[in-house]
């Protein structure tokens, strides 16, 4: 799949620990041949007390990933639910290349929210991290994308469609509203040429179970295992190249066949 992406300039958000989805995806998408644009939060894994959380990851990876000659590019840290900065985001990743015309949307937050535990604050977090920044950058990618080209826009929910989600609401709520944006937006798009779509990854181990619940979770998988960032991200490089051009609107459950 070497250089099935060449010529692609790929914003990728969410890129912040080793572990992660974000973290696989820019690296498939990087051998793939693309120019990758990498933003990420960390200070966000730190107050959910990530394991790997780490502020120095993100510089580190894109140097590692520099050393290979592949062709990464850092973009300055920044939370995306403060007013102005999703925008910011964009902007920055098209005056540091001239046109993004790829957009994997990877960000996410998510804290425990059963009924009981909503605050305001706690929805408002997942809502503007989660939805309005969303739909901000997505705004902001079709504004800068030049007339002649193709642009390939990749989402992410989670399995709140499929099954319920009761601990993690507000999440599950925000990722629902992803699904809605996906089918709106490529609406909205397709006559310019932009295809947007959406990414179930399943469980995918990145460090969030452990114990009794990653093997609750390991044993209701056909294969005997959990997702890994890399199986996201192939997915991610199909929508992301040419050869996704007639797939738009859609949500594909990659999830390993998980059984609930």
């Amino acid at each position: 799949m070497q250089g099935i992406l060449k010529d692609k300039h790929i914003l990728v958000t969410g890129v912040s620990r080793g572990q992660g989805i974000g973290a696989g995806i820019v690296r498939v998408l990087a051998e793939s041949g693309a120019t990758v644009l990498v933003h990420g939060y960390a200070p966000y894994d730190k107050s959910v007390a990530y394991e790997d959380a780490d502020a120095s990851f993100i510089s580190q990876f894109v140097s590692e990933l520099k050393d290979r000659e592949l062709d990464v590019r850092l973009l300055d840290e920044s939370d995306l639910s403060i007013e102005g900065n999703a925008v910011r985001l964009i902007e920055a990743a098209a005056q540091t290349i001239g046109y993004v015309d790829g957009l994997v949307l990877n960000h996410a937050y998510s804290t425990h929210s059963p009924i009981g535990s909503w605050t305001q604050v706690n929805i408002n977090n997942h809502l503007h991290t989660n939805v309005t920044a969303t739909m901000l950058m997505i705004q902001a990618f079709h504004a800068q994308l030049p007339n002649e080209k193709r642009g390939a826009i990749t989402l992410f929910t989670s399995g709140q469609y499929l099954g319920p989600m009761t601990s993690e609401i507000a999440y599950a709520v925000s990722k629902d509203a992803i699904i809605s944006i996906t089918k709106q937006t490529a609406a909205a798009l397709g006559a310019d040429n932009i295809q947007v779509n959406c990414i179930n990854p399943g469980p995918t181990d990145t460090g969030y179970a452990s114990g009794n619940d990653f093997e609750a979770v390991r044993k209701k998988m056909p294969m005997g295992r959990w997702g890994t960032p890399e199986d996201a991200a192939r997915l991610v490089r199909f929508l992301q190249s040419d050869d996704a051009l007639w797939i738009t609107g859609e949500v594909i459950a990659s999830e390993g066949g998980f059984r609930r």
